[in-house]
């Protein structure tokens, strides 16, 4: 979730000298981390705390598995320990702040901020986030002081103009806010959350026509952003396109599909084109989620009234009345509800109450609540279309919903940089394929994974679980760890009885693939290969698992070098490390010409090493084999932008995201104005 920002901390080169068990056992739980498998690597980092209990750093990558798995308390606790025994880290106390920070504990936070960048002064995550730390304290003048320091570091960091423009409009200054985002999108035009914020002082201003056009911008470049539809609605109904508006909220619910305003909002258009029946079924479910929320009550009233379920909209202007009891309307619907039922003593009851409201307005007797009702009688003959949120008038029950001034404060100030990947889709390739047995669920569902091989195997039941075919691999369950070196053990106690049986040295290497011990994995896989040569899934797993090795080692040595600059003792990592990869992918296609994932991952090393016309080669024969395999076609597609031919890309990435990944249309967005 945080690679990205947090390779610089995870990386860090290990300092303290240990015995080389204690290394070897690091070495492992920092290569989980690394490859995002928390619960695994915190089990590892226990062993080397109690070994040797006086080092700093499996506290401090301990607090930062924690603070992926949420247990905020847990990775401050382990980051007071790391900084009580070195209190030089950098990385402790930004890992501490944002920990702090999800404990609202925002003066603490500061404090890390502020003694980290003592140590760094440049360092524009550290700015960024005591800047989101003085907004959240609303101390609007330090956080302009703080953004003042990063523009100076970093003058082309957008997130800065956009959080200032976010303190000028806390500040009411909509010129200076505009003046920010303007700027932001001048340095780049890419960024949704730049169109999205000048889009949102544009429905402030009323100029709905811009505001939309501006949402159109930023809706392709961050597809997933249920806000973005929400607030493009309220700007099409201002402009009373209201088919436009519930295709909107259609979209916004997709994403999200608990949105209250979304549901709430398209509830009330669907009332207003006559789609009375799922307006209701709208109305239903906000009540559902807030059973207190009078308004929609109501609305469900008149709605069931309009299908002729009279004894139903009875029993909701009932609630409401029993909650607002001077609330006219509610006497005025009820009675015409239960004339329909043929209740007309209660019927009379009902006009009786509102004709008595009448003569005491006339006779200008009044009591508290019915002033007030008529105070926000005259608000609402103002001429206002919508309500917050929190507005408890019920006359204003057919307005639309839009957020609290608070929920909007939110826009920017929970994007902490290191606790959430950047809004923006990286322009990375889909990952390499694996053999394993978990699978993350996929938002939306792609095709089956399939071969003949793998699937006999796994009906033979020579290994423990199903096999699966996946480049979405899911990291293990604290379960699941335990299970597996219970495994790797089993397997241990077969391979002893029988050294010779290549399955058993398969299955074992696979746990230790699973508990992310590669060194074991590689070696096993060895074994497997040299009792049975013709065995090809054991090459193709020993070459994702070389390639991952490869990849780790490359991260470190640039952090290495970048930390200490020509103290870097490692071995430089260059394309003659990775023909130990491709050899064994090229036995994998000898061996199994029809196995498509080689050419796949064969292709992904090639794109790694940028020979982009090989990894385009083995992208078609992978297409060619399977043309519905929409990880080739997204890979095949960044791989022809590398080279320059963004229209041949564009095709491809169009493909892909027809056949379900949803990222697509995002590149797609980025590289358009560049091929016309």
């Amino acid at each position: 979730m945080v690679k990205r920002i947090l390779t610089v901390l995870l990386l860090f080169p290990t300092l303290v000298c240990a015995q080389i068990n204690t290394d070897r056992v690091m070495t492992i739980a920092r290569n989980a981390l690394y490859f995002e498998d928390y619960v695994l690597s915190i089990q590892y980092f226990n062993q080397v705390i109690n070994a040797k209990p006086y080092l700093y750093e499996p506290y401090f990558f301990r607090a930062l598995a924690k603070l992926n798995l949420e247990d905020f308390q847990g990775a401050e606790a382990d980051c007071d320990a790391a900084i009580q025994r070195n209190p030089f880290v950098v990385g402790a106390y930004q890992i501490r702040g944002l920990a702090r920070i999800r404990q609202s504990k925002f003066d603490g936070a500061i404090e890390d901020y502020k003694k980290a960048l003592h140590y760094d002064p440049e360092n524009i995550t550290l700015w960024h986030n005591l800047t989101l730390s003085h907004i959240q304290k609303k101390d609007y003048n330090s956080a302009k002081e703080d953004l003042e320091s990063l523009l100076k570091v970093s003058p082309r960091y957008t997130r800065a103009y956009l959080m200032r423009g976010e303190v000028s409009l806390q500040q009411k200054d909509t010129i200076a806010a505009l003046n920010d985002f303007n700027k932001a999108l001048e340095l780049d035009k890419y960024d949704p959350d730049a169109w999205a914020a000048r889009a949102i002082v544009k429905l402030q201003q009323a100029k709905y026509a811009e505001a939309e056009a501006d949402f159109n911008r930023a809706i392709p470049l961050s597809a997933k952003n249920a806000g973005n539809y929400i607030n493009r609605a309220l700007a099409r109904f201002h402009q009373n396109n209201l088919r436009g508006a519930m295709s909107d909220y259609d979209l916004a619910l997709d994403i999200d599909p608990n949105n209250f305003i979304g549901h709430y909002n398209r509830g009330l258009l669907r009332a207003q084109v006559g789609d009375d029946n799922r307006a209701i079924e709208d109305f239903d479910f906000v009540i559902k989620m807030e059973p207190d929320n009078m308004m929609a009550v109501f609305n469900r009233g008149l709605l069931r009234a309009q299908t002729g379920d009279y004894r139903g909209a009875i029993q909701d202007y009932t609630t409401v009345i029993n909650q607002y009891p001077n609330f006219l309307a509610g006497y005025y619907q009820r009675s015409e509800a239960r004339r329909k039922i043929g209740d007309k003593k209660g019927a009379e009851q009902d006009e009786f109450k509102v004709m008595k409201a009448q003569i005491d307005k006339q006779n200008g007797v009044t009591n508290k609540d019915v002033a007030q009702n008529k105070d926000k009688e005259n608000e609402e003959e103002g001429g206002e279309k919508t309500r917050k949120k929190s507005d408890k008038n019920m006359n204003n029950y057919r307005k639309i919903v839009i957020a609290d001034d608070s929920e909007a404060e939110q826009r920017y100030t929970s994007d902490y940089r290191g606790r959430v990947q950047d809004k923006n889709v990286n322009i990375t390739l889909e990952p390499m394929f694996a053999l394993t047995y978990y699978e993350k669920m996929s938002d939306v569902k792609r095709s089956v994974n399939f071969h003949k091989y793998i699937e006999d195997m796994n009906r033979t039941g020579i290994l423990p679980k199903r096999l699966r075919i996946t480049n979405m691999e899911a990291p293990l369950t604290e379960e699941q760890v335990k299970v597996h070196f219970a495994l790797i053990d089993t397997h241990t106690s077969a391979i002893v009885e029988d050294d010779k049986n290549a399955s058993k040295r398969f299955a074992r290497a696979i746990d230790f693939y699973l508990v992310q011990d590669f060194s074991s994995a590689v070696s096993d896989l060895t074994q497997t290969i040299l009792l049975d040569g013709d065995f090809f899934p054991a090459y193709f797993m020993r070459a994702l698992i070389r390639c991952k090795q490869l990849e780790y080692q490359k991260a470190e040595q640039a952090v290495e070098t970048d930390v200490v600059p020509g103290d870097n003792k490692r071995k430089e990592i260059t394309a003659v490390d990775y023909e130990v990869v491709r050899k064994d992918l090229d036995k994998v296609i000898n061996l199994a010409p029809d196995f498509v994932y080689a050419y796949y991952n064969r292709a992904n090393v090639s794109a790694m090493l940028k020979d982009y016309r090989a990894a385009i080669i083995d992208y078609d024969k992978a297409i060619e084999l399977n043309p519905d395999f929409a990880d080739a076609y997204f890979n095949r597609g960044l791989t022809h932008i590398f080279l320059g031919n963004n229209k041949l890309g564009i095709s491809d990435l169009s493909k892909a995201g027809e056949l379900g990944i949803v990222s697509a249309y995002n590149v797609i967005k980025r590289f358009t104005d560049q091929s016309e």
